[in-house]
């Protein structure tokens, strides 16, 4: 099973997440930055002709044999499923048609979300808020894994069962770290989920909806593209939380790379973060990054430092209408 890892507790710390002051010393400093804040006319357009790109596979698929259809789905499928599912964290923030129209957004996402399979935005959404608010926040930022996944998924060959099974972990995780009652519009967004799914079954048949699913699941699970998951919040260097990438995998991830950039303006959409990078480099440069997602995953696997429990942890007294 190989070596275990040396972490046995999250990295607990004691002061505020560092996107809050850094967000203010950048805007006291570089106040033009404000104006990048806003819609991204193009993401709808891009969103859409990704969703279609899918729908055609569906009915190209459908006479393939099992092998291929599967081969598809890692292939090519998967890869954009799982960049649906970052237009989705884009869109989580408004930025498909700006925060007066936040109705717009979620309906949108909804329809960003057809292609996967199972019904996803309207619970990211829910959740997402938090791991902005309340980041690394003990039973509040479900992107944390739990004690149970930090402790047994301590070796090489259980760190790669983990990886495998990320979707599953992320899907489960937030029932047990911070359940919430569900909402009208995660049961609306199930309802228009499994119409679509029953349309497509109905028309082409069974292997549409495995090529979709399948390919949803593989590709957020060990996948190249789904090293963004290790990359952005686990802790290679002691005290650094966030960790920005910037390769041309951003170019299908709609820029998720620019993660500290991110997290400290997440009104900007991902196509503009490269340019608070530039406008305020002397913020970014100097601090840690990763350069390939897929060394993040070996890394991750290999490096006995590192595992589910390299994770910067803290208290957040809430209030009592939080």
């Amino acid at each position: 099973m190989g070596k275990a890892v040396g972490r046995w507790d999250f990295e607990w710390v004691y002061n505020e997440q560092p996107h809050t002051w850094r967000r203010k010393e950048i805007l006291a400093k570089y106040p033009e930055i404000k104006s990048l804040m806003g819609h991204d006319p193009q993401l709808k357009w891009v969103v859409s002709g990704m969703v279609l790109t899918q729908l055609l596979a569906c009915y190209m698929v459908h006479e393939l044999s099992w092998k291929w259809v599967l081969f598809w789905a890692y292939a090519f499928g998967g890869c954009i499923n799982h960049s649906l599912t970052l237009a989705i964290h884009d869109i989580s923030h408004n930025v498909a048609f700006g925060t007066k129209k936040a109705r717009w957004n979620r309906w949108f996402a909804m329809f960003a979300n057809l292609p996967i399979g199972l019904p996803y935005s309207a619970s990211f959404k829910k959740y997402h808020i938090d791991h902005h608010r309340y980041l690394g926040g003990d039973g509040l930022d479900v992107d944390i894994p739990t004690d149970l996944e930090g402790w047994f998924f301590c070796t090489p060959a259980r760190k790669v069962l983990w990886l495998f099974l990320q979707p599953l972990f992320y899907a489960l995780r937030p029932l047990v770290v911070n359940p919430k009652p569900v909402t009208r519009l995660e049961m609306l967004n199930a309802v228009v989920q499994f119409v679509v799914d029953i349309i497509i079954y109905y028309f082409w048949g069974l292997k549409p909806i495995v090529y979709l699913i399948a390919g949803s699941i593989l590709c957020m699970g060990l996948h190249p593209i789904s090293g963004h998951f290790i990359a952005e919040h686990y802790m290679f260097m002691k005290g650094h939380e966030t960790y920005s990438y910037y390769g041309p995998l951003n170019l299908i991830t709609f820029n998720v790379g620019y993660h500290m950039e991110h997290h400290d303006f997440p009104s900007i959409p991902g196509s503009k973060l490269p340019e608070v990078k530039r406008i305020a480099a002397e913020y970014y440069d100097s601090l840690p990054q990763h350069t390939s997602w897929m060394r993040v995953l070996w890394d991750f696997v290999f490096d006995d430092t590192i595992g589910p429990y390299a994770r910067i942890k803290r208290q957040y007294k809430l209030g009592k209408k939080e």
